[in-house]
């Protein structure tokens, strides 16, 4: 898989998150329950989405996470690098050491062209397509297997 299972969580709880107001704060116990994720983990992912300004957080009763600001201005992008850092957009698909331009490893070209696709499509799709597309499905596809 391209992205690691927090990176997943998160991105299935921001899209979650595009479904209210921006600024209704959900408290995370509920997040945790309506998507099937362990809610210690959960919070630990939303505390990196937090420190990157993708949410906002608030303590105590009425308290919670909300998107930092409208779901059409945050995509896959934020999220992967909020939680996974850019390894996906820069790194070697092999991830072998030294692979680059003048040391190509033997996918490094293919893989090049592809990673380009992948940065477009990661920068081009919003919270708010995520969240249309869920909508449009008949089961609650956002809960864990």
């Amino acid at each position: 898989m391209f992205v690691s299972k927090s990176c997943s969580y998160g991105i299935r709880s921001v899209a979650y998150l595009s479904g209210y107001p921006q600024g209704k704060y959900v408290p995370i116990r509920d997040i945790s329950n309506d998507l099937n994720i362990s809610y210690h983990f959960l919070t630990k992912i939303l505390q990196m989405l937090t420190a990157n300004n993708v949410l906002i957080s608030s303590r105590g009763a009425g308290g919670g996470v909300a998107l930092a600001r409208e779901a059409s201005s945050i995509t896959l992008y934020d999220l992967i690098i909020a939680i996974d850092g850019d390894e996906l957009f820069t790194g070697c698909l092999l991830r072998l050491p030294g692979c680059g331009t003048k040391t190509p490893c033997p996918v490094h070209q293919e893989w090049d062209v592809a990673r380009g696709k992948v940065n477009h499509f990661c920068c081009h799709t919003s919270v708010t397509e995520l969240h249309q597309h869920v909508l449009l499905l008949s089961d609650n596809t956002l809960s864990a297997p």
